[in-house]
């Protein structure tokens, strides 16, 4: 068994080698693939930037990935039959699903059809092999949200794609989260830790490349399997997440997820009910994203991600006060939580009504 010191240095070295690694691998794509994910222009697909540029940084997040599962075992070699557990498999399976889909989606422009069924099967997957969430007494109801909660965040994750960092910033943000709280509530799980580790080094040395002016996307092959990986942490440490008292309470379980996802759940749903009110489908790509609304407001591409930066950090300092320091839940805590949702919700749902695009 490690002390809190040899486990603060193994994953601190983990952090390191793995953002080093990812800096290279990377590097080794722009280097040798410079075709691999680049789109022609396209009427369904609507960017920011208008250049074609290589997209193939999910490729390196799910070797980086694989490798985390790899390295645990070596880290902790009491524990190997851990990381083969059957919630661990299912997410093993249901990323590599996902990032399969990704890459067919990069390479073909898959019909968004089939696109939903693999998503949809992602879901059941987990739901499958253990993960599910566990709010109502119905478990049928519980099953029906899972699923939806999976494909929800494979395609938030996917739309949030639309500008230089912001979706990995925002996934960063994430992993951020549910490692502070597997600290703050004294729930350390190595294989987990293992993961979100290597998971946020991976995309930290993505980010090298992905803030702007980026040179490299993270495409569909990133956003599905983040999506995927994202949807089963917020089961594991957000939606199922016990209090400090070790209480049932469904109002913390539904808002601590809500919390953590705000801003892809709020862009989400921001750009749906904008298109649906002027008629238009929601799964038609287009510059009306909140965070292109902060571009017309006059931010930059660099401004705009940091925007999205300090409302991350506002909502992990949240979460870390709603694990840390409120052990019963109470009505007081609901108001103030939704009224923060909901006004962030609002200010941007305003924000796209007060802007417009430059006229050419």
């Amino acid at each position: 068994m490690y002390s809190g010191t040899q486990l603060f240095l193994i994953y601190s070295g983990l952090f390191f080698a793995v953002l080093v690694f990812s800096l290279l691998v990377n590097s080794l794509f722009m280097r040798f693939a410079r075709t691999l994910g680049i789109r022609e222009k396209d009427e369904m697909l609507v960017r920011w930037s208008s250049s074609s540029k290589p997209a193939f940084g999910g490729i390196g997040f799910f070797i980086l990935f694989l490798v985390c599962f790899t390295v645990h075992g070596v880290l902790f070699p009491g524990e190997t039959s851990s990381a083969l557990r059957p919630e661990l498999l299912g997410l093993l399976a249901a990323t590599s699903l996902g990032f399969l889909m990704g890459l067919a989606d990069d390479a073909y422009n898959t019909r968004p059809l089939l696109k939903f069924l693999v998503q949809v099967i992602c879901g059941v997957i987990l739901v499958a092999s253990g993960t599910s969430i566990d709010v109502f007494e119905s478990q049928g109801l519980n099953t029906a949200i899972t699923i939806l909660w999976v494909v929800g965040m494979m395609n938030s994750i996917n739309m949030l794609d639309n500008m230089d960092g912001i979706t990995t910033v925002v996934s960063i943000a994430i992993l951020v989260a549910a490692g502070m709280c597997m600290i703050v509530s004294d729930a350390m799980d190595p294989v987990y830790m293992v993961l979100i580790v290597g998971t946020t080094a991976a995309l930290c040395g993505f980010l090298f490349y992905n803030w702007h002016p980026s040179r490299m996307y993270m495409g569909d092959t990133g956003s599905q399997f983040l999506g995927v990986l994202l949807a089963f942490i917020g089961i594991r440490f957000f939606w199922n997440a016990s209090s400090p008292m070790g209480a049932w309470e469904p109002e913390r379980q539904i808002i601590a997820p809500v919390i953590v996802f705000l801003l892809p759940i709020v862009d989400t749903t921001v750009v749906s009910i904008n298109r649906i009110m002027r008629g238009h489908s929601p799964f038609i790509g287009g510059r009306d994203h909140t965070t292109h609304h902060l571009g017309y407001l006059g931010l930059s591409d660099g401004q705009v991600a940091l925007t999205f930066i300090g409302i991350s950090l506002v909502n992990v300092f949240l979460t870390f006060v709603m694990f840390r320091f409120i052990g019963s839940w109470a009505n007081l805590h609901t108001v103030i939580f939704v009224s923060y949702a909901l006004l962030t919700f609002g200010a941007l749902l305003l924000l796209t009504h007060r802007t417009k695009p430059p006229t050419a």
